[in-house]
């Protein structure tokens, strides 16, 4: 897949390979997270970015926050856009790259037009199907099948 230099404005859920060049408006407080999968601590955070056409949040992961100062400039490379809490986020990603660049302190940054203002439906990566026991048959009583994928016709069981 071909990357894509884009601006604010034309960012949209699913896009990867996206290369972007904005500035920074502002950084939220960082937080620390405990990562499910592994038990360590991360930390992370939002800023604000944007360009003439748009702002967008995205979103650092631990040495990314260290990187990144209001008012500079920066170039994403390869990054990504994902829905998280219904809201359009801009990522660096594992196989993306942050970087400063110099010049275009310029840039003016649209805030009118927040892509991250604007709810997305999301969808559930989990639903349970028979109530939330996290169990594979949830609260349905257990039925063995006793043809283990044979003909049902077939004598031979269990």
């Amino acid at each position: 897949m071909e990357s894509q230099d884009l601006v604010v404005e034309n960012l949209k859920p699913g896009l990867k390979s996206v290369n972007l060049t904005f500035k920074c408006a502002s950084l939220n407080e960082e937080r620390q997270v405990v990562s499910r999968q592994s038990g360590e601590t991360n930390r992370v955070t939002e800023a604000l970015v944007g360009d003439s056409s748009g702002s967008i949040l995205l979103t650092l992961w631990n040495d990314d926050i260290d990187k990144v100062e209001e008012g500079h400039i920066y170039k994403l490379s390869n990054g990504y856009t994902s829905i998280f809490k219904g809201s359009l986020r801009l990522n660096v990603g594992r196989y993306g790259s942050l970087e400063e660049v110099e010049g275009g302190e310029d840039i003016e940054i649209n805030n009118e037009n927040n892509l991250s203002d604007k709810v997305y439906e999301q969808e559930q990566r989990y639903r349970p199907r028979y109530g939330d026991t996290g169990s594979r048959y949830g609260s349905r009583p257990y039925r063995r099948d006793r043809s283990h994928g044979r003909d049902r016709g077939s004598r031979r069981g269990y």
